[in-house]
């Protein structure tokens, strides 16, 4: 086990499965002390067995992103159990509702907004006192290329992840002075349970089928190297090793040192 992340503790959303358990494996394999947070208890149970099992500390946490008591009640266990948290990944997010403006329901739309965008800010409103205090921070918001582009039918999407880039640099600029600082990163394309969830709706065949079309590109691949590269990624950005590219729309398809030499070239 690395001891890079020694002493840290760190939260990840939606850390039962997909993306949020690759970061979470990895950010126990570096030393933290790792609480996943999600909806759903037996798989959270998995994650936390499997970094117990090879000598890490974790525990699970029950909660509705959105849902803000339950929110404060996560936050307030995880500090009780492991200490001050130091390191957000705010990754829990849905893929739909799919369908056009006008067709797409209302409530369904909005409560994508919900998982996406009430949920990072309430966490980050839970942990940014906290970390403030401690002088030290790393906040990291999931978003994608949705958030750049236009999709139509995808608007539920595209324009939350939006607003999660546009709010992530808000929040640097606001907390840097503190010693806390906040990345938004686009993982790249990895075929996760969501992404085949999304191959097999049919919503999502006859509104997206771009996205389809993309996901299917990839079926055959193995995600666990590009799971695990990620899960690194995030290490290293928590680590503070890269904190000149905080505060802006981060890919991590391209390696973190070909971000900092295209700064150094601007």
């Amino acid at each position: 086990m690395s001891v890079e992340l020694k002493g840290r503790v760190a939260m990840v959303t939606g850390g039962g499965r997909g993306l949020g358990r690759g970061i979470a494996l990895e950010l126990a394999r570096a030393g933290a002390r790792v609480a996943a947070v999600s909806r759903t208890l037996p798989q959270l149970e998995a994650v936390v067995g499997e970094i117990t099992a090879n000598g890490g500390e974790a525990i699970a946490v029950v909660a509705d992103v959105s849902n803000r008591a339950e929110v404060e009640a996560g936050v307030r266990e995880t500090q009780q159990r492991l200490g001050p948290v130091s390191i957000l990944v705010n990754n829990a997010g849905l893929a739909g509702p799919f369908g056009p403006i006008g067709v797409v329901d209302p409530d369904d739309w909005w409560r994508a907004q919900g998982v996406h965008v009430r949920g990072t800010l309430l966490f980050m409103h839970m942990v940014l006192p906290v970390m403030r205090e401690q002088g030290m921070g790393c906040i990291v918001n999931i978003a994608s290329k949705g958030g750049l582009m236009v999709g139509p039918n995808l608007s539920a999407y595209c324009v939350a992840k939006a607003t999660v880039i546009r709010l992530t640099e808000h929040v640097d600029a606001e907390a840097r002075a503190d010693g806390v600082r906040a990345f938004v990163v686009q993982p790249g394309t990895i075929l996760t349970d969501m992404a085949r969830d999304s191959i097999n709706d049919p919503a999502a065949r006859k509104w997206v089928p771009f996205l389809v079309h993309d996901l299917e590109a990839i079926i055959d691949q193995d995600p666990a190297p590009q799971l695990a590269r990620l899960g690194r990624q995030i290490v290293a950005l928590a680590s503070g090793a890269y904190n000149p590219l905080a505060g802006a729309y981060l890919d991590l398809e391209p390696d973190l040192d070909e971000s900092v030499a295209g700064l150094d070239q601007v």
